[in-house]
């Protein structure tokens, strides 16, 4: 079991905060580097805010840093903890890591239990969404759900088909190994895969892919995503079981229409499985819109969590 050195990274999150020009991020709250035991292995997370629990799950070769210009924003309407899923970002990276969508569900599950949380908001994005659904769905047939609303940023979903051939192509042998050394020795190589991320890559924000490398110093880093890639067809069908058992949480589902990764055209077959469902799509934005319109993200997202929208219908 591995994990990266932290040391450094917190006060780079928070210098990026201290330099930022966002408007809806307001002053910058005190953000805590805390660490929970989750099955024998370190889980990294990031504290802010105080209020209801709002938890962030990253997506894909994300971490918490992903979510450096929305958790100030939402600091100040809730208790916001930002994960680092084990074996990325600042985690441990146990060498026997189940990396199937039920079982990054179950970690999140005994997360929350390992710090206390009996009920909580959750937010997901593109993988992290699909761990999302897959945690909703495992409280559904609570009497009182662990969940209390979803928010689903760019979700991979059955709908959307690319992920099905793309991911089992890239969790190959000979595609992992070129991945590994292209992303490790081809600084070009980083630059081209974060750029399609975006649908303007002139919004890159500065300090960007410098902050998305600083866990992954290895070649083995990469194993978990290249695992959750071979898996990919086999948590697609388990989603698919899963999603009518989410359809009474109050949901809201945000997408950028210019989305290379988890197409945008997915969000509507997605929004009918749920009862209660707000849609917004950002005109031009990519597959990170939390980075690439930071204020209009935040400013969705703060409408939400101030709604009078019920917890779960019963």
């Amino acid at each position: 079991m591995s994990c990266p050195s932290t040391a450094g990274n917190l006060l780079y999150f928070l210098a990026l905060m201290e330099n930022s020009s966002l408007s809806s991020v307001g002053p910058v709250t005190e953000i805590q580097e805390l660490f929970a035991d989750v099955g024998g292995a370190r889980m990294r997370y990031l504290q802010s805010g105080s209020g209801a629990p709002l938890v962030l799950i990253h997506g894909l070769l994300g971490y918490s840093f992903s979510w450096r210009f929305t958790i100030p924003a939402l600091a100040q309407y809730a208790t916001v903890y930002a994960v680092d899923m084990l074996g990325s970002g600042f985690s441990d990276r146990p060498r026997d890591l189940d990396c199937s969508l039920q079982a990054a569900a179950q970690c999140i599950l005994q997360f929350t239990g390992a710090i206390g949380l009996k009920s909580f908001d959750l937010l997901g994005t593109s993988h992290g969404g699909g761990v999302a659904m897959m945690v909703a769905a495992a409280c559904a047939h609570l009497p009182r759900p662990n969940v209390r609303r979803l928010i689903l940023v760019a979700p991979i979903n059955p709908w959307s088909p690319h992920g099905r051939r793309f991911a089992p192509f890239m969790g190959s042998l000979p595609m992992s190994t070129i991945f590994k050394f292209g992303m490790r020795s081809m600084s070009w190589t980083q630059r081209y895969w974060l750029a399609r991320m975006y649908g303007d890559p002139r919004r890159i924000p500065a300090g960007t892919l410098e902050g998305y490398r600083a866990p992954y110093r290895k070649a083995e880093d990469f194993n978990t995503s290249l695992k959750i890639a071979r898996g990919w067809n086999k948590d697609m069908f388990d989603l698919e079981t899963a999603i009518p058992k989410i359809a009474n949480y109050p949901t809201l589902l945000l997408w950028g229409s210019r989305d290379s990764a988890v197409y945008a055209s997915s969000a509507e077959p997605l929004r009918r499985t749920f009862r209660d469902c707000r849609v917004r799509i950002f005109d031009g934005v990519g597959h990170l819109p939390y980075e690439e319109v930071p204020d209009d993200f935040n400013h969705e997202l703060i409408s939400f969590l101030t709604s009078k929208m019920a917890r779960v219908a019963e």
